[in-house]
């Protein structure tokens, strides 16, 4: 082996070392954060219910969510439930009888005028607490702080095979690079192509930059639905 293979070798060796201490501290901190999150989701959660039964509604303030998580495992994440009980048969006629509203959907995987969503659902989701059960989901392992936001199984179509290794790398985060960087204001391509540079270019510095850029972004109701 010669002196160019050897420097290779050592600074490979190097980069390994750094990106496993980098995910272990990463671990770390998702645990610690999930914690602290969950105790303020228990008061969280109490005002919702009180609200949501005041408006007439007994159902339960949850809604889980079939996801791919990491390595293309099923995982359910945990959300406030911002829409009607009946939302997926709502979406279901609506997407039917609405061309314009079906391209819209398959295009962003949102709607920007849902009818399923209710009224403390649409403050929820403008102060982006819809998704604060989610701490769960860090605590247990399911999710990371930071990562590509997860997706539905179906989802997985728009990456080809290479794309889909490096997206199920990681685990999905409860925030990242696509939704500091337009959220639902960018095309769904776009989104792919910030959530695989996200993948790629992981780091503690991108992470620290992700979550001041997240604070603002909810501060400012940017980019929320």
């Amino acid at each position: 082996m010669n002196n160019k293979e050897l420097v290779y070798e050592e600074t490979r060796s190097k980069s390994v070392s750094f990106r496993y201490l980098y995910f272990v501290f990463k671990r770390t901190f998702d645990v610690f954060v999930g914690f602290i999150g969950i105790l303020f989701l228990i008061p969280l959660a109490l005002f919702v219910k009180i609200i949501t039964i005041c408006s007439g509604d007994f159902h339960s303030i949850f809604f889980k969510q079939k996801r791919l998580g990491k390595y293309g495992q099923f995982i359910y994440i945990y959300k406030f439930r911002t829409m009607v009980p009946n939302a997926e048969d709502v979406l279901k006629r609506w997407l039917e009888e609405n061309e314009d509203i079906r391209e819209e959907y398959y295009q962003t995987r949102k709607l920007e005028n849902d009818p399923r969503i209710t009224k403390i659902g649409k403050l929820l989701r403008v102060t982006s607490l819809d998704e604060f059960p989610q701490f769960i989901n860090i605590f247990k392992g399911d999710m990371s702080l930071i990562g590509p936001r997860p997706i539905v199984p179906d989802e997985i179509e728009n990456y080809n095979s290479a794309e889909a290794k490096k997206f199920l790398s990681l685990r999905p985060g409860l925030t990242g690079y696509w939704a500091v960087n337009g959220r639902s204001c960018t095309t769904y391509k776009k989104r792919k192509q910030l959530e695989l540079y996200y993948v790629g270019h992981c780091s503690i510095w991108l992470d620290i930059k992700i979550i001041f850029s997240t604070i603002v972004k909810v501060i400012k109701r940017d980019g929320a639905v």
